[in-house]
Order: structure tokens, then C-alpha cells, then sequence
């Protein structure tokens, strides 16, 4: 008596559905990019893709700094890994520099160096919270992020601050062989990330604790350690990301936090779409910050008003959360 194995197709249905899933947000951004394309064909000028660049590279970094924080918290948008205060560090970073170039005329060396270090206290303020105390991500970098942004206040007085370094003008301004010297330097941070994450032991036990902090925990690896490590090293990033702000915007201009906060999160939760496993990368971070710098230009360019180009990105931010939730749900 012989018995008989029959194969079923919906796996494969789920397989392909979940792709798309996860390919719809990007599809939706694509498909913008091209209408406005055909109707303003400057959107895909070598200037305009210049300028987009340009825009991207300080994007692209903060991106890359949350999805560190992904990375080993996991990518649940509520209770897996999330830094929400990073955009306000990276502003308090930027204006910490301006200020100590331009008001307290330090040089530009220790200016950075005191905008990194700011950066590293808000980094280990998060990693106590988090990984000691055992608050949520979400709330604690909350908490973290209102803090940040009073200490702006009281830096700044709310007030813009030029910056007109050399070396700012340098990474504004200069090309190297065609491309934006800021968008070289995102892609050197990208560089030393994307070996840090994928090609070494400590990138290993980071996507370990990520993927299953259980498992990681019974295979002898200190999850609270590497999650307080992320943080630490999340706001470093977003402290060299002040030399990218400040040449974008030629020094600190207040508010300038809510509006990388946007794109922090689009570019991090966008960013699986550009990895072969769904994960959240380095990479696709900041291959999605050149995504969405060419679509906010081509909006720009065919003259769509600003509170518009927010508005769409408001969407495309919960099209990729409400994407990522779907596809998780039909994976159990």
C-alpha cells in the first residue's frame, strides 16, 4: 500500500503576496517618481539627481543610526527596536558644532569632537533606560527625544546659527569625481557599518539578539549589553551626522529635528525593500535616502507645495509600517 504526498500551492501564493507586500511602498514612490518625471522632466536632470544626492547623504546617515537600532531590537514599529530621540541628537550635534565654530570660535576639530560627545551622553542616557531600567524603546527615547530638543532651545536660545567653516564649506560645495563629497561620506559611514553588521562576530551576535533574543540569550550572549551598545553607537552616528546637517543647511536652523525625524523613520522601515531577506540594513537605509531625496525633488521641481511633500511622505511612512505588519502577520 503505496501512500501518497500531495504538495500544496498556497505557500507559494503567501511567498509571492508577501513580496509584494513588502515591494508596495517602493512600487508607490516609484510610480510618483515617474509621473512627476514625464510631467517635469528636470526631476531627472544631472543637476536635480546632484542635488538629491546632496539632499540623501545626511538622511542616509541618520537613517542608517536607527537601523542599527532595529537591527538588534528587533523591527516590530512598537515594541521592537526604535530610537526616536536620534533626529533631535543629531540636531542638538549640529547645533553644538555651529555654535562652537561661529559663537565660542573653537576650531572646527574640537567643535566636532564636543558635538560627538554630546551625542554619546543622550546615546548612554538611552542605553540605562532601555537596557538597565527596561523601559520600552519607544517610550524611553520619547522621553529622551523631549529632553533633546529643550537643551536645542537652551543652546540656540531658538535661534538660527550660521556656519561657515572651511570644512563645511568644502563638504557643501566640492565634488570628487562627479559626486557630492557628502554623499561619499555617507557612503564611507555606510562602509564601516555594513562591515560592522555583516562581517564581523559582533555583527553576527547583533542580528542574533535581534532575530531571537530568547535563543541568543541561551546561547550565553549579554542581550542587554548589545542592545545598551547600540544605542551608544546609534547616537555616535548621529553625532558625525552634524557635519552633514550643518554643510545642508550651512549651520543650525531650529525645527530642523522634525523634519529628519520624517525621514529618519521613512528610510529606516523603507529600507527591506532593498534587502534580499526583508531585513532592515545599512544599506537599504541609504539607498532608500536617495529613494525619497529624488522623489521630495521631483516633487519640489514640479511645484508641489511643501506641506504636500510631508503629507505624502506621512503616507508612504504608514504604507510601510502597514506593510511590514501584514507581512509579519501571514509569515505566523
Amino acid at each position: 500500500m503505496s501512500a501518497t504526498v500531495t504538495l500544496s500551492a498556497p505557500p507559494a501564493r503567501t511567498s509571492r503576496s508577501a513580496l509584494a507586500l513588502r515591494l508596495s511602498p517602493a512600487v508607490l514612490a516609484l510610480g510618483l517618481i515617474v509621473v512627476l518625471t514625464i510631467r517635469t522632466p528636470a526631476a531627472i536632470s544631472p543637476a536635480a539627481l546632484e542635488a538629491a544626492l546632496t539632499q540623501a547623504a545626511p538622511i542616509a546617515v541618520i537613517g542608517m543610526a536607527l537601523s542599527l537600532v532595529i537591527i538588534v531590537g528587533g523591527d516590530d514599529a512598537v515594541s521592537g527596536g526604535i530610537d526616536l530621540s536620534l533626529a533631535t541628537t543629531a540636531a542638538l550635534s549640529t547645533a553644538l558644532l555651529a555654535k562652537s565654530v561661529t559663537d565660542w570660535h573653537h576650531s572646527f576639530e574640537f567643535s566636532l569632537l564636543l558635538a560627538v560627545a554630546g551625542a554619546l551622553v543622550i546615546g548612554v542616557i538611552n542605553a540605562v533606560l532601555v537596557a538597565g531600567i527596561g523601559l520600552t524603546p519607544i517610550l524611553a527615547t520619547l522621553a529622551t527625544s523631549v529632553m533633546v530638543a529643550g537643551a536645542i532651545r537652551v543652546v540656540t536660545t531658538n535661534r538660527r546659527t550660521d556656519l561657515a567653516s572651511p570644512a563645511i564649506i568644502t563638504v557643501r560645495d566640492q565634488n570628487i569625481a562627479g559626486l557630492p563629497v557628502s554623499i561619499i561620506l555617507a557612503a564611507l559611514i555606510l562602509f564601516v557599518l555594513h562591515l560592522l553588521v555583516h562581517h564581523t562576530p559582533i555583527g553576527m551576535r547583533m542580528r542574533a539578539v535581534g532575530g531571537n533574543r530568547e535563543a541568543a540569550h541561551v546561547a550565553g550572549l549579554h542581550v542587554g549589553a548589545y542592545v545598551a551598545a547600540t544605542f551608544v553607537l546609534a547616537a555616535l552616528v548621529a553625532g558625525l551626522d552634524s557635519v552633514l546637517l550643518g554643510a545642508r543647511a550651512s549651520g543650525f536652523s531650529p525645527g530642523m529635528e522634525d523634519r529628519l525625524l520624517v525621514d529618519m523613520v521613512l528610510v529606516a522601515y523603507l529600507s527591506p525593500v532593498f534587502s534580499p531577506r526583508n531585513t532592515v540594513t545599512p544599506l537599504g537605509a541609504f539607498l532608500s535616502a536617495i529613494l525619497v531625496a529624488v522623489l521630495s525633488n521631483a516633487l519640489i521641481l514640479a511645484r508641489v507645495d511643501n506641506s504636500w511633500v510631508y503629507g505624502f511622505k506621512g503616507v508612504l511612512i504608514l504604507a510601510v509600517v502597514v506593510a511590514s505588519a501584514l507581512a509579519r502577520r501571514r509569515a505566523r
